[in-house]
């Protein structure tokens, strides 16, 4: 009875990483969408430029 239990909750555990990865993709797809676009890109190298001329 007890061996039971465990199988469906292997099947449960496998359908949770299988939506977890699915999240996980498509939170990196966003984020790369987002940090690609121009207006970011410009941000971030207006902050490097700055961090250099604060160091040097």
């Amino acid at each position: 009875m007890h061996c039971t239990g465990l199988r469906a909750d292997q099947g449960m555990s496998t359908a949770e990483y299988a939506v977890g990865t699915i999240a996980a993709c498509a939170f990196a797809a966003l984020l790369f969408k987002i940090v690609s676009s121009p207006e970011v890109q410009e941000m971030l190298s207006n902050l490097i430029d700055r961090a250099l001329k604060t160091v040097g």
